[in-house]
């Protein structure tokens, strides 16, 4: 049975105007965490099974995979996960994550972005960072994924802040909505998990974000957990692994009014598996080793 939960809504609004492009609404989803896997039967299902759910709804504008998109960085993982991705009505954008890229195996991320354009010919990304826009909204994807040493702490590089800051101050008067797979703000839930899954030098990405007053969210996974939280006008949304149960996505909606900071809601679609005889052998919750 299909079941649409309203999880968290916050209203964000100010009663000074300050001048900025007004945008417009906009609906979108975040999927994170799919953890694909060619020879894993039940994770294409349930992949599957989310596209097809993701295309029934209406007004969607696009969707981004916020990392962890396949289980490990093989070509026939990221092969499949294409595969299936571009079933989607809708444009659709990734995010990497530590299980996506090792260097040494042949899947860096130039190697996998190079998968990515092969498969999806008309899609412009072929750099781990990058920006879209719509609605005049600006969206920036922007990489914490080690491809050299891969593991599961995270690390924003001098040269992709120096990308964020240089695009947050290009785009001072508009808002912009961050995804990426390591969360700038922990997860209420997480603190057990620090040890093996926090993000390097965290400090110098919040001193970017210091800087600017247009940053309206950040979407990350990576700690397979609902979370969400605000933290000096930013609203920090973590969420959990499309592959564990219950299978879910988030919708994220992003209503605007002129004059007034945007209202941002946020429901977890819960969506059922088309399963198969192989499924029901298969079907487990990850361990923390898959995250």
């Amino acid at each position: 049975m299909r079941k649409l939960l309203t999880l968290f809504s916050i209203i964000l609004f100010s009663l000074i105007f300050i001048p900025k492009a007004w945008a417009e609404n906009i609906k979108f989803v975040q999927v994170t965490d799919s953890h694909l896997s060619a020879d894993s039967e039940f994770s294409q299902n349930v992949l599957k099974s989310a596209v097809e759910d993701i295309n029934s709804q209406e007004g969607i504008a696009f969707v981004v995979f916020t990392g962890d998109n396949i289980s490990n960085p093989t070509q026939a993982n990221l092969r499949e996960f294409m595969e299936i991705v571009n079933n989607l009505k809708v444009p659709y954008y990734i995010a990497l994550g530590n299980h996506d890229v090792y260097k040494q195996k042949n899947m860096s991320k130039a190697e996998y972005f190079e998968i990515v354009h092969e498969m999806a010919p008309l899609r412009r990304q072929r750099t781990p960072n990058y920006k879209f826009t719509k609605n005049n909204f600006v969206f920036l994807i922007v990489d914490g994924a080690k491809e050299v040493i891969p593991g599961s702490i995270g690390y924003y590089r001098k040269d992709t802040l120096d990308w964020v800051d240089k695009q947050l101050t290009k785009n001072k008067n508009k808002q912009v909505i961050i995804f990426q797979h390591f969360p700038v703000e922990y997860p209420q839930t997480a603190e057990n998990k620090l040890k093996t899954h926090r993000t390097y030098k965290l400090e110098e990405y919040r001193a970017v974000l210091e800087k600017h007053h247009n940053v309206l969210a950040i979407l990350s996974g990576h700690f397979h957990t609902n979370d969400e939280t605000m933290k000096n006008g930013v609203y920090h949304i973590s969420s959990p692994s499309l592959i564990t149960v219950p299978h879910s996505y988030k919708i994220i909606d992003i209503v605007t009014t002129k004059d007034f900071s945007p209202i941002i809601y946020t429901q977890l679609r819960e969506f059922k598996v088309n399963s198969s005889e192989t499924d029901k052998t298969e079907k487990t919750t990850p361990t923390e080793n898959a995250i």
